[in-house]
């Protein structure tokens, strides 16, 4: 498994989102947070559902997977959030280190 990883999550609006950005970089579980619009289309309990929402990509350790999954759903208002994990395989040196410098370091 890949140290770094990337987690994906969405919200239903921007000031959801940015709260939970927020919450992630404070808490140093991520070292940066990035927002999209987005239009999702997807099944939702029978019902084909058409949604605009904010994507966020969470730069963070794998390691801290389970911290940042718990906090995004304690402060979501879905009923099952996306919380997604993919593997950064490569990176800039220099930016993998500054992911290390701005995140907590108990559990790496």
């Amino acid at each position: 498994m890949s140290d770094y990883s990337v987690i994906i999550s969405t919200f239903p609006d921007r000031i959801s989102a940015k709260n939970a950005a927020k919450m992630l970089v404070e808490r140093r579980l991520a070292a940066c947070v990035q927002m999209l619009p987005i239009n999702s289309v997807y099944s939702w309990k029978g019902e084909i559902c058409d949604d605009d929402e904010v994507m966020l990509f969470i730069k963070s350790r794998a390691a801290l997977f389970d911290k940042i999954a718990t906090a995004i759903k304690d402060a979501h208002s879905y009923e099952v959030p996306e919380i997604t994990q993919l593997p950064i395989i490569g990176g800039l040196p220099e930016y993998l280190t500054w992911i290390d410098n701005n995140i907590e370091s108990e559990e790496l």
